[in-house]
């Protein structure tokens, strides 16, 4: 019978995602658990991080009225449109693409939120609690968006 043994694991994955909507929550859980499922990452951490400043991560339940609640507490406090200086294309001189969007509240929202989320990992499977959910917030979709995700820890050699 060969030998088992832990041997230490760096991996790094990009994940895409498409959304639809303007506010949206995207939930990454089962996306998070497959990554972590192929790489054989047994014990450690997996971190995530979305590449966009108009999107955050939460953690949080996957309820239908809280994830409303979430969306109207939001558009509380960033109404778009709202008068933000990031959408006045006359004094605006940096970071201006071709067809950009007046996101200004956008950006204020997602400076409310994390940029990354660093979850323990046990046994191969995401330690997280029995509602928690890992969502993707987007604020100025739909669009591609892009996720890094990180494993650091070990994995079982059976060789």
């Amino acid at each position: 019978m060969p030998a088992v043994a832990n041997v230490p694991l760096i991996a790094h994955r990009v994940v895409a995602i498409q959304t639809q909507r303007p506010v949206e929550f995207v939930d990454l859980t089962s996306v998070l658990a497959d990554v972590v499922r192929e790489t054989g990452l047994v014990a450690g951490l997996a971190m995530i991080q979305t590449r966009h400043t108009t999107t955050g991560l939460l953690i949080n339940e996957n309820e239908p009225l809280l994830l409303t609640d979430l969306e109207a507490f939001f558009a509380r406090l960033a109404t778009a449109p709202g008068g933000y200086a990031h959408d006045d294309f006359r004094r605006r001189t940096v970071n201006l693409t071709p067809y950009e969007r007046k996101n200004g509240h956008a950006h204020c929202c997602a400076a409310l939120l994390r940029s990354s989320e660093c979850i323990s990992v046990v046994g191969g499977a995401l330690d997280l609690g029995r509602w928690q959910r890992v969502f993707l917030v987007e604020f100025d979709g739909g669009q591609r968006r892009e996720l890094t995700l990180t494993m650091i820890g070990e994995r079982v050699d059976d060789e």
